[in-house]
């Protein structure tokens, strides 16, 4: 029997069609088939060639008149169930992803999905959407120094071709990662105190009793304190040459958030120098010197700094990213009250001298009292006024703690990722350099009762005692010493 003739020996109205799923066998009748002409099914009714025929169906056989579909038997009952009610239910025990590939293989949209399983299938595959992405949060939650540790066996892997390169190995282990020996750790608290000195010195250069002037009046930096900056200075410098030079991959060096928070640091200063040497000064710059302000004010994102070396703040980061629905939300929120309850103070106040006569003043009124800071620089006076005021102090109230509570979670969930990944990572430093200098560790903890056993019944006296506690303790240091070896290098 030729092909074209595969469906023409019957009323194209009544003949069947069998099916053989993963040996299930059906029959199926074309006009029940026709009901849904976008299905997989259905489209086989129209084949006329045997090539139409496989890009339908995996295999067929014409003496049986058989089509072959190589897909799960178990969930194609439901598949049936379809074209008999029209109605499409979702298996309890299947994976939701699964279903939907399975009926989307089949031709069924998910819009026939009847309405006892349509909540359930869409809630799964949403909650599913949050695993799912709060696993490739584990391993990306931000461009942070936690995930460039946790890569760092790819980035291991460019020193290998480079020129010199266990040295510059080392160097950019010491930089980068503050667990991995004891230099880095100094390294490391060296680099906090700085960016700390450097607020400080910021700090203290805006109190009026420590500014100095010159003979005209004009105001001059304190030469302790310039001195402190120019250090600041030169160490941000040399932080961030350093790591370009020693980083593995300098394209992804540019591109990690820690890094640009280094260099915008460090840019503005020699800006600002450069504007000083070609004006000689702010009073000579005109217009420039107010830019020159702005980039001196600019050093305050020094503090920015201190993410590198503190878990907390690399999590407020990796929520913020993670949760912009959320703040979006939050705006949302906050805008559509501002706007309505500004509208009802301006109708109210309007004609009162309080500083509500206009709808941007209102405005201003409308944050500070939805967010509860409440200044006082401007209230209501009238009745309707303060009725007003205490529907928007207490759907702010109510606008802010929603979001709010969603983006906690995520912060105390990132929180914990990064420690965990911290802890792991500095297990695998210490046991790589246990590795590398040739000491393993040994499988149980050494006892004296391990020495007591192998003395002699007989030497039960108190000196035997004490030499087994002495034979303790020597081993007990000399392999704390071999510890202490392999960190220091």
């Amino acid at each position: 029997m030729v092909v074209s003739d595969f469906f023409h020996n019957y009323d194209p109205e009544d003949r069947l069609v069998n099916i053989n799923v993963g040996g299930l066998k059906h029959s199926f009748c074309s006009s029940m088939l026709r009901k849904f002409p976008d299905t997989r099914l259905c489209r086989l009714l129209s084949c006329d060639t045997e090539e139409a025929i496989l890009q339908v169906c995996d295999d067929y056989d014409v003496q049986k008149k058989e089509f072959y579909f190589d897909r799960n038997p178990g969930l194609f009952p439901y598949v049936l169930h379809f074209y008999q009610t029209g109605k499409l239910h979702i298996m309890e025990e299947l994976c939701v992803f699964s279903f939907c590939q399975e009926i989307e293989y089949w031709g069924i949209n998910e819009f026939f999905l009847d309405s006892c399983c349509s909540y359930r299938y869409h809630d799964r595959k949403l909650e599913s959407h949050h695993k799912s992405w709060d696993e490739e949060s584990d391993v990306s939650s931000v461009d942070t120094s936690v995930d460039e540790i946790s890569d760092l066996n790819k980035d291991i892997q460019h020193f290998q071709d480079m020129r010199c390169g266990n040295v510059r190995k080392c160097l950019w282990l010491t930089l980068e990662n503050p667990g991995y020996s004891i230099p880095s750790k100094l390294f490391s608290l060296l680099s906090i105190s700085v960016v700390l000195m450097s607020i400080a010195t910021m700090c203290i250069n805006s109190i009026p009793e420590y500014q100095m002037y010159d003979e005209n009046g004009q105001q001059i930096e304190d030469p302790t304190m310039q001195a402190l900056e120019i250090f600041c200075i030169c160490w941000f410098t040399f932080e961030v040459v350093t790591r370009m030079l020693l980083a593995p991959n300098r394209r992804k060096f540019f591109l990690l958030p820690l890094n640009m928070i280094d260099i915008v640091s460090v840019v503005p200063i020699y800006i600002t120098l450069f504007f000083d040497l070609l004006a000689g000064g702010e009073s000579e710059l005109g217009n420039l010197g107010k830019l020159v302000q702005v980039l001196r004010l600019m050093r305050i994102f020094r503090v920015l700094k201190l993410a590198r070396h503190s878990t907390g703040l690399r999590s407020l980061g990796a929520t913020l990213k993670h949760s912009y629905r959320e703040v979006g939300i939050l705006l949302l929120y906050l805008a559509v009250g501002v706007s309505v309850f500004s509208g009802m103070a301006y109708t109210a106040e309007y004609e009162e001298d309080v500083g509500l006569d206009t709808i941007p003043a209102c405005w201003w009124w409308g944050t500070v009292s939805m967010t509860t800071v409440g200044y006082g620089d401007v209230v209501p006076v009238t009745v309707a006024g303060k009725l007003a005021a205490t529907g928007c102090i207490l759907g702010g109230t109510l606008v802010v703690a929603l979001p709010i509570t969603i983006i906690f979670n995520k912060f105390s969930h990132f929180y914990r990722k990064q420690k965990a990944l911290e802890a792991s990572v500095r297990n695998n430093n210490s046991k790589k350099r246990m590795r590398m200098n040739g000491w393993a560790l040994s499988k149980s903890p050494i006892s004296p009762e391990h020495y007591c056993k192998t003395t002699p019944a007989t030497q039960s006296s108190l000196s035997t005692k004490l030499l087994v506690w002495a034979e303790y303790f020597g081993e007990v240091a000399s392999q704390s010493a071999a510890v202490l070896a392999c960190m220091w290098q």
